[in-house]
């Protein structure tokens, strides 16, 4: 009974983290899809360490279970939002979600009757599972070296290994012939420590994280010499060296650095002769960008608009222009530009090139009246 009291301490501890991240997200009004699907993994954190406590009743388990089998796709989406900050979430990962839901459903209504079939698509679902803590996994390592917020680079692996650790047990019960896992099998102190562990490292990095900087000109800034940029919130304080910021911004906007192929932070911290912490404090405090592409594509989309407006290049093809300023294809090129300006790059060509026909037009009429 004393391992037990542990285990029902352990939950509801981490479901009492798990709430107070709710209700202070609730209190910021957060409205961004980070914030919701936050919100809906603490809610499901509630739910997980209450469904899977000891003596949880059974009789409970064949609209539970399904619930909790979806919990994955449920990471997933908030990994892709949390380490993306280019992600957007769409109909189709709703779709998704509730899909995983009715053949959870599917799997319990049907163990009664055919345990085989059950078993069988138990597995798939394991599977299906997996390939998402995967796809978590991969989508934390491929941002990792463009992040330039210091401590969500800190938290997310922690926090990622131990939910992955988490969905991978969670998982391998479709591989024991069960459809999903259950609620209050044996071994639950270990998970309850875990999900306590879990609550402790979100609630440090949803709670003890000042509200999120918007990105400023950097141009401006400089210029002005105001090194903490002009849009930065009241209580914000941050040491960046200024002369930093003016030999940074040398860089980009006079040697043209940006249109480097494959530039990474770490070279460019090279070129300036300054460790790479101290360039990403810079780029994340001073100028409050979250990603260093991001920072890179203002140069890029700057060089590329002025191209694209030119009446000399009127004949180089989009391609060209774009690899030019230093994005390698023309996919993450069109989704930048879009995302920046409004229009894709030949919409902004064709109305860039038909302002002076229409001012050449108009000066005669002025010349004759």
């Amino acid at each position: 009974m004393g391992l037990t009291a542990i285990d029902l301490g352990l939950r509801g501890a981490a479901s009492g983290v798990f709430l107070l991240i709710i209700l202070a997200a609730l209190l910021r009004r957060a409205t961004s899809q980070q914030a919701l699907l936050g919100m809906a993994m603490s809610a499901g954190g509630v739910f997980y360490a209450i469904a899977t406590a000891p003596f949880f009743p059974k009789s409970s388990w064949w609209w539970v279970l399904p619930i909790m089998s979806a919990q994955p796709a449920l990471f997933w989406l908030w990994a892709r939002a949390a380490f993306d900050d280019d992600f957007v979430l769409r109909r189709w990962h709703g779709a998704m979600w509730l899909g995983i839901v009715a053949f959870g459903f599917v799997l319990t209504l049907g163990w009664a009757y055919s345990p085989a079939l059950a078993g069988a698509g138990g597995r798939g679902l394991a599977l299906v599972n997996l390939a998402l803590a995967l796809a978590a996994a991969v989508q934390t390592v491929k941002t990792w070296r463009a992040d330039l917020v210091a401590r969500r680079r800190r938290l997310r692996l922690a926090m990622l290994a131990i939910n992955v650790g988490l969905i991978v047990v969670f998982a391998s019960a479709g591989f024991a012939a069960i459809p999903v896992a259950v609620p209050g099998a044996p071994g639950s102190l270990p998970t309850a420590l875990v999900l306590f562990v879990v609550a402790m490292m979100a609630g440090v990095g949803t709670l003890a994280t000042p509200p999120a900087v918007p990105a400023n000109d950097a141009t401006a800034a400089i210029a002005s010499g105001d090194a903490r940029g002009t849009d930065r919130a009241p209580t914000a304080r941050v040491v960046v060296d200024p002369i930093l910021l003016r030999r940074l911004d040398h860089l980009m906007s006079v040697e043209r650095t940006y249109r480097q192929e494959g530039l990474a932070i770490g070279a460019l911290a090279a070129r300036l002769a300054v460790p790479e912490h101290r360039l990403r404090q810079a780029i994340n405090e001073g100028l409050g960008y979250r990603n260093f592409n991001a920072f890179l594509n203002r140069y890029r989309i700057e060089d590329a608009r002025l191209a694209l407006s030119d009446v000399t290049q009127r004949e180089v093809p989009v391609l060209t222009i774009a690899m030019d300023a230093g994005f390698q294809s023309i996919g993450p090129f069109n989704r930048a530009f879009k995302a920046e300006t409004g229009v894709t790059p030949t919409e902004f060509r064709r109305e860039a090139l038909s302002r002076p026909v229409i001012a050449d037009i108009g000066e005669p009429q002025r010349e004759i009246g």
